[in-house]
């Protein structure tokens, strides 16, 4: 258990409890529920980043279990999906007062875990299955990514070459840690850093900015929505003292935005850290320092150490290479029995590499649309948007290839500029788009825009 190995080393390390301040060292943490480590089975965690969530991930890690990291979130009819195909041994959902077919068992004061009653194994889960996590963007049962401690902690040595993690670090766990890339912040932070903060508040909360001044946060990551919504409540216009960097995943910062950060990082001595991963490797693939953020286009940089990138000759799509790519999907209770690795990663994105030696993602493989038999990428549709719009939020979607949807949440903007911009840009006549102003858009678990339900819900309209 690499990743245990490196966390429980770090001895200086303690866990607080934001709502409390009640701090556990990780000594006490990793081993204070007295399980057996060679008891074998699967049990499903549905973590909301607070104590009691990582004190059962740190202890069943520390064991041969397999462990599904859930959102304790998940609608209750998708959780009863999800347990009736994978008949999980253990349950450990706080927001539940029974489960059927299991018993509540008390592990400790604070921790109580739903036990199957008269288990049986049915499959034999395959040894180097340790974490379970659900690809973003899925609905109904998700496939669940099969993650080895091995996959885990290459990705995290990788990680650890250029984060400037320190041992007096204050982490917030304001990510959600069954999201990969929280998963990510919480085991490279628990091997260096000095303390983890576990939280449920989010950053458009008082109660976290409250959080922050009192525990002094060091660093803050996020999908770009969330840096979007900082740009929006003014956080780039003081200081933050205690904090050192930001890291971010999950899309593309538009220019604007990318600009503020990064006079915000050279006046205030901040590190901005642009990253780019997918669950199938385990977190973070590629990073792109502060100085990147200047780049004409949004660069994803270059790969993690360890990893390389290729670029498919007829496709244009993005190949990782890293022994941190996973072992491939589990749909079903009885796919949890193999392990495969594969050696190349097919990231579903297109990609370029630039003569100075970086990497650009120019979209995903299925936000393509033909327009009357023009070939247009949505996801670079989006982006000049987002450009010549100064950073406002806006999502383009498909209307049956016969027109560009775009939506929008700032009700001041002017849906004809929309359409100008795409004509004068684009050469694509304005009948051709059609604008609709949205209150709020829907964000899937991991924080991203829900792409998948806006299209599904224009689909009436069009």
């Amino acid at each position: 258990m690499k990743i245990l190995e490196n966390v429980i080393a770090n001895k200086n390390l303690v866990f607080t409890d934001a709502s409390s301040g009640a701090t556990t060292p990780i000594g006490t943490l990793y081993r204070s529920l007295g399980l057996n480590p060679v008891e074998k089975g699967l049990i499903f965690l549905y973590n909301d980043n607070q104590l009691p969530s990582i004190e059962v991930l740190l202890n069943f890690y520390g064991t041969a279990h397999a462990i599904a990291v859930l959102g304790q979130k998940l609608h209750p009819e998708f959780k009863e999906r999800l347990e009736a195909e994978y008949r999980p041994k253990y349950i450990f959902d706080p927001s539940r007062d029974e489960v059927q077919g299991y018993s509540l068992k008390e592990f400790s004061e604070t921790v109580k875990i739903f036990a199957k009653e008269d288990y049986q194994p049915e499959v034999v889960i395959h040894p180097e299955i340790k974490i379970l996590l659900s690809t973003s963007g899925t609905t109904g049962v998700p496939k669940l990514v099969k993650l080895s401690d091995e996959n885990l902690y290459q990705n995290a040595v990788s990680i650890l070459q250029y984060m400037p993690i320190l041992k007096t670090d204050v982490v917030p766990l304001n990510v959600p840690v069954n999201f990969v890339y929280g998963f990510s912040i919480f085991t490279t932070n628990c091997m260096r850093a000095g303390r983890i903060v576990c939280t449920d508040k989010d950053i458009m909360q008082k109660a976290f900015w409250d959080e922050m001044e009192e525990y002094a946060y060091s660093t803050l990551g996020g999908v770009p929505y969330l840096y979007e919504n900082l740009n929006r409540i003014g956080f780039f216009r003081k200081d933050s003292s205690s904090l050192r960097y930001m890291t971010h995943t999950g899309g593309v910062i538009n220019a604007e935005l990318r600009k503020t950060i990064f006079n915000y990082c050279l006046e205030f001595e901040k590190q901005f850290f642009a990253q780019y991963g997918q669950t199938e490797a385990g977190g973070r693939m590629a990073y792109l320092t502060t100085d990147g953020l200047l780049e004409e286009e949004t660069s994803i940089g270059t790969p993690v150490h360890g990893g390389s990138f290729q670029i498919h000759p007829e496709t244009d799509e993005l190949l990782f290479l890293h022994s941190s790519i996973s072992g491939g999907y589990a749909n079903r209770l009885e796919d949890l029995s193999t392990y495969e690795q594969p050696k190349l990663l097919h990231t579903g994105d297109t990609g370029r590499r630039g003569q100075n030696g970086l990497y650009y993602i120019t979209g995903r493989i299925k936000r393509i649309m033909k327009l009357f038999g023009i070939r247009l990428n949505l996801d670079e549709v989006e982006f000049i948007l987002k450009n010549e719009l100064e950073g406002n939020t806006l999502v383009c979607l498909n209307g049956n290839d016969k027109k560009i949807i775009v939506l929008y949440d700032n009700i001041e903007i002017d849906p004809q500029i929309i359409k100008e911009t795409i004509k004068n840009k684009l050469r694509i006549n304005p009948q051709y788009v059609r604008t609709e102003h949205i209150e709020s858009f829907p964000l899937s678990q991991n924080g991203k825009i829900n792409y998948p339900l806006l299209q599904n819900l224009q689909h009436e309209n069009i």
